[in-house]
């Protein structure tokens, strides 16, 4: 449990939660990983009590399962949990780009071209899974951010730890791929995003996510690389 620093403010199950989550969507505890009430309280210097209400945090936002015979871990990736987020992820991305393209002044569209470019250089500079998966999802946090609509936002951040994993594991899965798409997919949706093409933006957003659950699932189904 060295893993992870020691807790060190604010209430201490939301410190706790931020640590475990940190330490989750960085890979450092993989899918199907124990998390155990005992070792984490000790490398948190928290009580065991704050170590259960952070991991109900997680278990909230689906990062975490607990069952009676089976302890508490970090969920397994199956292609079930995929296509179901995805789903979900679908819908809200479409009204979120939608909703940006109608909005959206020409300095909140630069914000997300900042984050394309900052997509890019990582790129060029061979930036690992972790890293290029966590500028995937800042470019869409800022996505909704900018939309402005508080409900929507609400929805995204229910399912936004799942699919921070599974980016992660698409990443990892099939690195050189993801590094080859990554910054030209989005810079794409930001191109549509200032045309306001509407029309092809619809599809567009749509098909960004299904695309990433068909591969995801694909990976899945075809194992770990040999």
């Amino acid at each position: 449990m060295s893993q992870i620093a020691k807790a060190r403010r604010r209430g201490l199950a939301d410190e706790v939660a931020e640590q475990v989550r940190g330490a989750i969507l960085e890979g450092r505890f993989e899918p199907g990983s124990a998390l155990r009430e005992v070792e984490l309280a000790a490398a948190l210097e928290v009580s065991r009590g704050a170590v259960r209400e952070g991991l109900g945090l997680l278990i909230r936002e689906g990062l975490v399962r607990s069952g009676w015979h089976r302890g508490t871990t970090v969920i397994e990736v199956t292609v079930t949990d995929v296509e179901e987020v995805y789903a979900v992820r679908g819908a809200l991305e479409r009204l979120a780009a939608l909703t940006v393209a109608t909005e959206a002044s020409p300095k909140d569209l630069d914000e997300l071209d900042d984050v394309v470019d900052r997509m890019a250089n990582a790129v060029a500079e061979e930036a690992d899974a972790a890293t290029l998966s966590a500028l995937d999802i800042e470019f869409h946090d800022t996505l909704y951010r900018i939309a402005g609509n508080s409900r929507l936002s609400t929805a995204w951040h229910g399912i936004r730890a799942q699919v921070q994993l599974f980016q992660l594991t698409r990443a990892r899965l099939g690195y050189e791929h993801y590094r080859g798409i990554i910054a030209g997919e989005h810079r794409e949706l930001v191109g549509l995003l200032r045309a306001r093409n509407t029309k092809d933006l619809n599809r567009f957003a749509e098909e960004h996510v299904q695309s990433a659950c068909r591969l995801l699932t694909a990976q899945l189904a075809a194992g770990p690389p040999a």
